[in-house]
Order: C-alpha cells, then sequence, then structure tokens
C-alpha cells in the first residue's frame, strides 16, 4: 500500500503534498530536516492521507493534488 499525504506547516502557513509506503517515518525525516524541500516549515502535520494499491496510482493523485494545488484539493473535497 502506499500513501498520499498532505502536510500543513503553522510556521510557515504552507502545504506540502507527498506519497510514500512508510508515512511515519516521511513525517519523521520531514520534521527532522532531512528533507530540502520541506526544512524550513518545521513542525509538519498531516492533516490528509489515503492509501491507494499502487504506487503509480499514488504517483498520478500526487500529481494531480500539486497541480491542483493541496488548499484546493483541501477544499473540493470538503476537508477545508
Amino acid at each position: 500500500m502506499y500513501i498520499v499525504y498532505i502536510l500543513f506547516s503553522k510556521s510557515s502557513l504552507k502545504y506540502y503534498t507527498g506519497q510514500t509506503d512508510n508515512l511515519e517515518d516521511r513525517l519523521l525525516r520531514h520534521n527532522s530536516g532531512q528533507s530540502i524541500s520541506t526544512k524550513s516549515g518545521k513542525p509538519w502535520e498531516v492533516v490528509y492521507k489515503t492509501q491507494l494499491p499502487t504506487r503509480s496510482e499514488a504517483m498520478l493523485l500526487e500529481l494531480k493534488i500539486k497541480k491542483r494545488g493541496a488548499k484546493r484539493y483541501l477544499q473540493d473535497i470538503n476537508l477545508f
């Protein structure tokens, strides 16, 4: 199973979208500064996640969210 997730940073007021097969480890890497793209927004919190059976499906959804924008995607699915 693969997870598509959206993180939110209260310190930078930004969203980050990604996909992984281990969300706990990935979130730890985001919050420890090991990921360059999220280093400045620590701490990050998960505001949305969904499981998909294959990595290719996860990558397609991740791309869809990134094209739409995480905030607008969350509004579209009535989570925000």
